[in-house]
């Protein structure tokens, strides 16, 4: 490394010298005791990068100098350790690698140079879906049906581990991503041998999922990118940002008695969503700290998607030893880890200075009271008091346009039911549907909760919330409760060490009696793997046209997320899944109401079934130790033997078939050697106009492929039998069932339509309501540029980097919206998509636009210029002229946007190089 500032040093634990890029010694000539532990980490990943090219002097010493308040105007280059990937988001990348690998060929250079550089590490976490469940086979036949369903995947990420180097797969059946990330795969302090010399530094991640946050916990500085710039980190590409702004966040006190940490985070989601940090790091400090167990800071860390931040860490201190030690580090490893943060200036005790933040946020600890989040936003806090009129204020407007049945009209009556008017035999009345299942009869209605799901990263890693649904089950059963018979429960847990203390607990067995077994080892119904519903709970959902909830112990309650026929979606801790579960309903005050009639005839109230924290933090302190995590990763890349004995292709170049869910991209088609130019956008039409919050769970592919939507029929059209289309995220390898379902969700409402849900669009010329991708179609036949016009925090959710290649291949060229969530915004231009904004107070409605218009985008100067000009030209003729706002923030993003991407540049670069 150059070292224009002096700073190469060493330190020495158990015996072996590692080289350091010393921030003690940089301290003698800049004041950089004031700086926040995430800082610091960006100051030494700039020093120790420093090449005079992608890192100067002037960018490291901007970082020393870092004004707190300032906005963020300084760009700066940061290049994580390694990279996380997940298998929905991991595949597509390693599609991408292995068609770089053929291009770079067609460019003259070497396709073996399309390695990973930095360390990749994909976890297969995100096929399994609860297809069975309430019975002690579920596992077994989910983990079946998972295999069957994803052969060719799987094949194709066998051979990408054999093909490329520095490239590692963590096999089903294992955990989910974030979890093994926390438990097994961080190093907090990363070591790396160059030349016979070992150099040590903080451990610092990419990960493609926006939830990759969550290592955050244990101070590794990283967040979620799209799977492009992904692939640009593990090509050796460092990433551009701008110096971010830095919020403190001080926690003092104590968690009061029967508070848990999910009710925490979503406290903290709140408030931070509130003052609004997007683009932001947020740091956690304070005397509080010393009583967040290290796996409650997992948990805060993990939901920073959901409060709109970049990062919010925590940083290196005793608790997080303590953890290492727990999940089975090495002593080493830990001695380095203590030794290298006390070296560095980056270990927080008590005695530790409160840095400098551009602005603190505070809570109290003891503040916190129970909470869900709801009906269909993270930052939606509701007490667990106001759930029940929570559920009263969103079911009217979901039940106003109920359409009648039989001939009869059904009305939503206020507490829960429906009123029947008209003719007798329609089975929506006071008392609901009446469902008959399994030999019962009962009723259903709206509120009545369908799915209740023990799954995600936030809280399946977090044993006092695990433990305590496992009491609540405990003594649920122990009074003759069990879940309703509507209600269709599961435990997904974040990886094996989870099981293994449930079942030394007894609580496994217990969670079994109200019918929580076992579905999977992956993110199942927090990202909308929940399966089917049982028919018969269907066919009532759709007689009576209700609007039914899930309570789930995940991160993401988008709308048409969870599951297609589930309207209302609560975030909770794990025991309250199992409490509403025991209820069967939202339209109850667990705080007051009995849940249910005990065996003995007597009612039972969540406080009767409700665990102390001292019960919780017996089981915990008597049941989990390092034995168990040893034993568990100790084979952690192996797999079993089902993943074993899948046949894989072998050599350096992929040999693409006819696969459906595996394909050549078409990024590369046509390919120069030189960089083109950024042009003016002409003649554009509009593909849709949309409001506010807008997510990637909207834009991007997700869930089931219905048989009569564009991939459905292209599905359909290849011999694919609709029993056997798998998921949107399973087929993210082949774009052309992804281009089809992009902004195809069913709750998506393009205004260009009139009420109209759905993925549809009107094809101006014809004035034809059609699917967007159909439209779409039409318009690249000929020619037509398009563009999508939206509201305030458009991308919002999950890294998706298919929300923006899905975009792309549907012909857009430019996104206009009040605001953009940070990783979509990144990936536009990661794929050659131009993103602009609004002005404030301007946006499609206040500017009087339609869609009918023609648009041109004139002005942005080869990429330079900051704002552009906008023309709609009306079908009258008449002109509506506006400014946006070029967000092509950084030279290094304008120079991807004139290569048509990431990918493109990179590939370039190698092409030349080689």
């Amino acid at each position: 490394m150059k070292d224009s500032f002096s700073v190469r040093d060493s330190i020495e634990v158990n015996g072996k010298r590692h080289t350091i890029a010393s921030l003690a010694k940089f301290g003698d000539k800049f004041d950089i005791k004031r700086l926040p532990y995430s800082m610091k980490i960006l100051l030494e990943n700039l020093l120790r990068q420093e090449d005079g090219v992608n890192v100067t002097s002037k960018e490291i010493e901007a970082v020393a100098k870092w004004d707190a308040k300032a906005e963020p105007d300084t760009e700066i280059s940061f290049m994580p350790a390694r990279v996380v990937l997940q298998d929905f988001t991991g595949v597509p990348c390693v599609v991408d690698l292995a068609a770089m690998r053929d291009a770079v060929a067609k460019l003259g250079g070497d396709p073996n140079r399309i390695n990973p550089l930095a360390p990749a590490e994909l976890v297969i976490d995100h096929s399994v879906q609860v297809d069975a469940f309430g019975s002690e086979s579920a596992l077994e036949k989910n983990v079946e049906i998972e295999f069957e369903r994803n052969q060719e995947r799987y094949s194709f990420l066998r051979w990408g581990q054999k093909a490329f180097n520095n490239f590692k797969v963590v096999p089903p059946r294992t955990g989910i991503v974030h979890q093994v990330n926390l438990e097994n795969l961080a190093r907090v302090v990363f070591t790396n041998e160059v030349n016979g010399e070992s150099f040590a530094y903080p451990d610092t991640v990419f990960g493609t999922d926006s939830h990759t946050t969550m290592i955050n916990g244990i101070g590794v500085l990283g967040w979620g990118v799209g799977g492009i710039e992904a692939e640009a980190a593990m090509l050796g590409q460092p990433s551009s940002m701008l110096i971010p702004q830095v919020v403190g966040f001080r926690l003092t006190g104590k968690l009061p008695e029967g508070v848990t940490a999910t009710d925490l985070v979503l406290t903290v989601t709140q408030m931070l969503r509130k003052l609004g940090v997007v683009g932001k790091f947020v740091e956690f400090f304070g005397n509080g700290l010393q009583n967040l167990p290290l796996a409650d800071r997992a948990t805060i860390a993990n939901m920073a998607p959901e409060y709109g931040a970049t990062c919010g860490i925590f940083p290196i201190d005793q608790e997080a030893l303590n953890y290492m030690r727990l999940s089975g580090r090495d002593e080493a490893q830990i001695a380095l880890v203590e030794t290298y943060a006390k070296a560095q200036g980056m270990w927080h005790d008590a005695n530790t200075p409160e840095p400098e933040f551009t602005t603190v946020l505070e809570l109290d600890l003891a503040d916190v009271k129970p909470s869900l989040a709801g009906p269909k936003r993270p930052q939606d806090r509701v007490l667990l008091e106001g759930v029940k009129q929570s559920f009263l204020d969103a079911v009217g407007p979901l039940t106003s346009n109920r359409k009648p049945k039989n001939g009869d009209v059904a009305r939503f009556d206020g507490e829960g039911g429906g009123t029947a008017v008209g003719n007798e035999g329609n089975k929506v009345g006071d008392d609901g549907v009446l469902v008959e299942k399994d030999g019962k009869s009962f009723r259903i209605n709206d509120g009545s909760v369908v799915i209740a799901a023990i799954t995600s990263c936030t809280n399946t890693s977090n044993p006092a919330v695990m433990i305590a649904a496992g009491l609540v089950a405990k003594k649920a059963a122990a009074r003759g409760l069990t879940s309703k018979p509507w209600v269709k429960p599961s435990l997904g847990p974040g990886s094996l060490v989870v099981t293994e203390y449930l079942e030394k607990t007894g609580l496994l067995k217990e969670l079994e009696k109200v019918n929580f077994y076992v579905v999977g080892y992956g993110c199942t119904t927090c990202i909308g793997n929940s399966g089917p519903l049982p028919v018969e709970i269907s066919k009532g959902i759709a007689e009576g046209d209700l609007a039914v909830a899930s309570v789930l112990s995940g991160n993401r309650n988008f709308e048409g997320r969870v599951h297609p026929e589930v309207k209302m979606n609560y975030l909770a801790s794990p025991p309250l899944v199992v409490a509403y579960a025991l209820a069967g309903t939202l339209n109850i005050d667990l705080t007051k109401d009995a849940i249910a009639t005990g065996s003995d005839g007597q009612p039972v109230y969540l406080k009767d079934i409700w665990p102390t924290n001292q019960e919780i933090s017996d089981l915990i302190a008597s049941s989990i130790g390092p034995e168990m995590f040893k034993a568990t990763y100790a084979d952690v890349f192996k797999g079993d033997s089902r993943w074993n004995q899948i046949a894989s292709p072998d050599g350096k170049t992929y040999a693409w078939d006819d696969s459906t869910y595996i394909k050549n991209p078409p990024y590369f088609d046509g390919m120069s050697a030189e960089a083109g130019t950024i042009e003016d956008i002409h003649g554009a039409r509009a593909m849709g106009i949309f409001g506010d919050s807008i997510t990637t769970d909207h834009i991007s592919p997700a869930g089931s492929i219905k048989k009569d939507s564009p991939a459905g029929r292209f599905l359909i059209s290849k011999g694919v039998e609709p029993k056997d289309f798998n998921s949107y995220g399973s087929r993210r390898g082949n774009d052309d069932v992804m281009v089809r379902g992009t902004f195809a969700n069913i709750r998506i409402k393009n205004l260009m339509l009139d009420g109209v849900e759905g993925g549809y669009t009107k094809y101006i010329p014809t004035g034809e309501q059609m699917a967007i991708y159909d439209a779409a179609m039409k318009y690249k036949a000929d020619g037509t540029p398009l563009v999508v016009l939206a509201g305030k925090e458009y991308g919002t959710g999950s890294s998706r980097d298919w929300a923006a290649k899905g975009t792309l291949l549907l012909g857009v060229k430019a996104v206009i919206a009040e605001s953009f969530e940070r990783i979509h915004r990144s990936n536009l231009v990661g794929m050659g998509v131009l993103p602009c904004q609004f002005l404030e107070g301007e946006n499609a409605q206040t500017l009087g636009l339609k869609g009918d218009e023609v648009f041109d985008i004139t002005g942005l100067e080869g990429g330079e210029a900051k704002r552009a000009t906008v023309k709609a030209t009306r079908p009258d003729g008449s002109v509506k002229e506006f400014t946006v706002k070029v967000l092509l923030l950084t030279p290094k993003e304008r120079e991807f946007f004139r290569h048509g991407g990431i990918l493109q540049y990179v590939l370039r670069q190698l092409a030349k190089a080689a």
